[in-house]
């Protein structure tokens, strides 16, 4: 197709594992697309936390990560950097972008866990760490869209710091205004049925 040089990005949205996808890392997979454009794409796991605490790894931010406190499996590239996603409130209006963050979508951003935490202690809303992150080449995440993989749905800055995260995949599922919302009640195990 030679007409692919335009890709709309998918910054910001989140992918919704279909039950179609069968990819056990995806499994019920909620990703939070962090880049998106023709160079591939790149995201994290919004749902799948570990057992290790944010304070093991990465001592300073472990008081700035939400409940449950903990480091998240984003995807199976890179397991062993740190990636760090914050939701800064206001941080979708003019006001200035504090150091350390970068905007990827409205108030959701990329934090460098290089930096100083206490540059963002009082503009942070909330914190997540990620270890690893999910990635695709060019044109690779299309396809999967195209093969029906994923649903793509609008982000809520909510969706980074859900308290419960095993639970995500069928809140935001329930939250679409459209059939999606019904496939939000499929069995863990089709075969139940």
């Amino acid at each position: 197709m030679s007409g692919m040089t335009e890709v709309s990005s998918l910054t910001g949205r989140l992918l919704v594992a279909t039950p179609a996808l069968a990819d056990p890392n995806f499994d019920r997979a909620v990703v939070l697309l962090l880049d998106h454009d023709e160079k591939g794409s790149l995201g994290v796991v919004l749902n799948r936390p570990t057992p290790v605490e944010v304070g093991d790894i990465l001592e300073g931010w472990a008081e700035l990560a939400g409940e449950p406190g903990v480091v998240f499996q984003g995807g199976p590239v890179a397991l062993d950097s740190a990636l760090g996603v914050a939701v800064i409130p206001g941080g979708g209006s003019g006001e200035r972008v504090p150091l350390g963050w970068r905007r990827v979508h409205g108030a959701i951003g990329v934090v460098d866990l290089e930096a100083p935490p206490e540059l963002l202690a009082k503009a942070l809303g909330s914190l997540r760490i990620f270890a690893g992150y999910a990635g695709w080449g060019p044109g690779q995440l299309e396809d999967e869209l195209t093969e029906g993989a994923w649903y793509v749905v609008e982000s809520e800055p909510g969706d980074v710091s859900s308290p419960s995260p095993e639970r995500l995949w069928r809140e935001v599922l329930r939250r679409q205004r459209s059939e999606l919302a019904m496939v939000a009640t499929y069995p863990d195990d089709p075969s139940l049925n």
